[in-house]
């Protein structure tokens, strides 16, 4: 068996559409609720990561995990264009230190996948003005929560 460094992450990851539950507000969601789609079923509350994830993450640290690299829900935060929810900022803020209370690394995926549902009608990555609100995004989740990111 190969031995690892000492300093070597052990982890795993999440995406936030998939397990947080609730996140109505995105592309996804909207396409899972479109009676032409082919969603099976509707991600609804997930696993309910959402008002569980002290708990999540003291199950990861209790498996011998430490680092866990996990998604912001854009729509959450960023719920209308240019409106910031102070609330999911400080959700997220409280994961963060979570993650750090459990000895996992933190790992903040900025976008996985959805859109703020705002976004997709604009034209989501199509958009001309796609990037410059892209950087709106990142600048506001990095002033925010960066000192909590490692």
């Amino acid at each position: 068996m190969r031995d690892f460094p000492a300093d070597f992450l052990w982890g795993s990851s999440t995406g936030a559409h998939q397990v947080e539950g609730g996140n109505t507000n995105n592309d996804w969601w909207q396409w899972e609720h479109t009676p032409a789609s082919t969603a099976v079923a509707s991600s609804g509350d997930g696993i309910d990561h959402w008002h569980r994830f002290e708990t999540d993450f003291a199950l990861l640290s209790s498996l011998g995990q430490n680092a866990h690299r996990f998604s912001l829900e854009w729509s959450r935060i960023e719920p209308a264009e240019g409106e910031f929810s102070r609330a999911a900022l400080d959700h997220y803020a409280q994961v963060l230190e979570s993650l750090a209370r459990h000895g996992l690394t933190a790992f903040a995926t900025l976008y996985h996948f959805t859109l703020p549902q705002w976004f997709a009608a604009r034209g989501g990555w199509l958009a001309p003005d796609a990037l410059d609100i892209l950087g709106h995004y990142v600048g506001q989740v990095a002033t925010t929560l960066g000192d909590l990111i490692p």
